[in-house]
């Protein structure tokens, strides 16, 4: 874990500022200067993130505080105390017109519509989300975009020289994944707050069920301020309502999108996927929340009164949605999560879901995507799996539900652009060793041909929500391959055929092993060649720093 990034990791959460005059940022009342930092040598955007790593906790270590855990009370107190020597109270952050948002899978893509909605209305945002895809300034955006390299290293170096003088016995502090005990909870006069869809994830911080985890996301609820929800299953949604009944905090369930866009017009998304129709109801109902709160008028006409669902909770307000909401639904950019690159004959098709939850839906997603794009051109067509997972997420349950995918090739390697990571220091994890990250992809190839070897006698009545036209059986259906790097993985999945990944001529141990010789062979002929790219975001991160060359600079 990050020592200094306690000040920065969170279950993500969002501050919208008016355009009438309030600045952005963590800082309300110190102004945040965009002038460029003076170039002092070794103080270079790369030096600084180096510096950053250099604080995470290395992997021994971090088994070591695993076992040794104690008070989880005592990270916000810690926060506090890291807060106070950055020269900032807890009341400066009060100031701070602040959306918070919470849940397992869907919050960071709720934030993604929540902050383009309001910046289709002409407001000024600030955006803080965790984990980074390619570079660490991600987490920070000001207007829908990271900040600048140049304003980041300006404001590392005068933090953590602030730091340095105050250095005191630094405790360890938790990652940051949202709710009762987050760093981020310090926080403590949000306008509103919200609860993206709930899973099983993080049991070893959160709960092993889903109600202690719904009762650690309720942690965020304030007395009086309002909150919102989407559908949860029953268990976790009463404990939300318990939560927030003692905290005196109104909780409202949303209704579904569909309900938002009856007797008017279909609403666009701008990210892929039946799931992300719940995150943008839920970031219809955070927007316009936010909207009235501050005064505006213009925040769509009521269609409907606020029944009890159940006798559970009341129903958030049934309205119909601005033109200003509807562009900012449909303008809303979140790479990473249902993204898809169409380059020459391949396509990309990336998802960071690493959740059972999240992983059914990046399933339907992608065979969806694959149905819709079926046509009756000729050529054969290749389908690869490219995956990893982390944590103590369970890998065999996450690749089971990628079964009925029918992939011809499934490559698996950790989440390391390069073997060497010494200059993408962006890229850099000192919290796992090589050896671990090895063993666990060489873990991962056990389950799926484990899963391969129990196909021939399958559960019957499972559930098939998109069945795929029939596909004539291919000699390498069960094939799986291990790489060192993502690096090495994209060059023998694309073969030189992607025109904007063209690395140097790969070596020649990635065609030693057997599989790996002969289907390059058919990845070299195939017409089509369809690449899902799921298990972690971080993997997905290092992808796109490889296909994406401009997201690095």
């Amino acid at each position: 874990m990050s020592r200094a990034r306690c000040h920065l990791r969170a279950a993500l959460f969002l501050a919208a500022v008016s355009s009438r005059g309030a600045t952005t940022g963590v800082a309300a009342r110190r102004v945040l200067s965009a002038w460029p930092a003076p170039q002092e040598p070794g103080m270079e955007y790369q030096d600084a993130v180096r510096t950053l790593n250099t604080l995470q906790t290395n992997a021994n270590y971090l088994e070591q505080v695993k076992r040794q855990r104690g008070d989880p009370q005592t990270q916000l107190e810690a926060m506090r105390l890291y807060l106070a020597r950055s020269g900032l109270q807890v009341e400066d952050l009060d100031q701070l017109n602040i959306i918070h948002i919470t849940g397992t899978k869907g919050k960071g893509s709720t934030c993604a519509f929540t902050e383009r909605i309001l910046r289709s209305y002409g407001l000024k945002t600030g955006f803080f989300s965790s984990p980074h895809l390619v570079q660490v300034r991600e987490r920070i955006r000001i207007n829908g975009q990271p900040i600048s390299p140049e304003l980041f290293t300006k404001h590392f170096w005068r933090l953590y020289h602030r730091l340095e003088e105050t250095k005191v016995d630094l405790a360890v502090m938790e990652v940051g994944i949202g709710g009762a005990y987050d760093c981020t909870n310090i926080v403590k006069k949000p306008v509103v707050c919200g609860v993206s869809s709930l899973g099983i994830d993080h049991t070893g911080l959160l709960g092993d069920t889903m109600e202690k985890i719904a009762w650690q996301k309720g942690g965020i609820f304030k007395c009086g301020i309002p909150a919102f929800t989407v559908l949860q299953p029953d268990g976790p949604l009463a404990v939300l309502r318990d939560r927030a009944q003692q905290i005196s905090c109104p909780l409202y369930l949303c209704p579904p999108l569909e309900a938002l866009e009856e007797g008017g017009p279909l609403l666009t998304l701008g990210l892929e996927g039946e799931h992300q129709k719940s995150n943008a109801a839920l970031a219809l109902q955070l927007a316009r929340c936010w909207l009235q709160q501050k005064g505006y008028q213009d925040t769509g006409e009521l269609k409907a009164s606020r029944p009890s669902l159940l006798g559970q909770l009341p129903l958030a307000p049934v309205f119909q949605p601005t033109s200003h909401m509807q562009h900012g639904l449909r303008d809303t950019e979140w790479p990473g999560r249902t993204q898809l690159l169409r380059r020459g004959p391949l396509t990309w098709y990336l998802d960071g879901a690493h959740t059972t939850s999240s992983m059914q839906a990046c399933v339907r997603w992608f065979r969806q995507a694959l149905h819709s794009r079926e046509g009756p051109g000729g050529g054969s067509e290749v389908r690869v799996l490219l995956f990893n997972s982390t944590g103590d997420r369970d890998s065999a349950a996450l690749l089971k539900l990628l079964q009925p995918c029918q992939f011809d090739y499934t490559i698996f390697c950790p989440n390391l652009t390069e073997v060497s990571s010494v200059d993408n220091a962006d890229q850099q994890n000192f919290t796992v060793t090589l050896d671990q990250v090895l063993l666990r992809c060489l873990a991962h190839q056990q389950h799926w041909s484990r899963l391969h070897e129990d196909q021939a006698s399958p559960e019957p009545g499972g559930p098939a929500p998109l069945l795929l036209a029939p596909r004539p059986a291919h000699t390498h259906s069960t094939s799986s391959l291990v790489f060192s790097c993502i690096s090495h993985a994209l060059q023998w999945i694309s073969q030189g055929r992607d025109p904007v990944f063209q690395p140097p001529s790969p070596p020649r141990v990635l065609f030693a092993h057997p599989v790996a010789g002969s289907g390059a062979i058919v990845l070299q002929e195939a017409a089509a060649i369809h690449v899902l790219v799921t298990g972690s975001l971080h993997l997905v991160g290092g992808v796109l720093k490889l296909l994406e060359p401009s997201l690095s600079q």
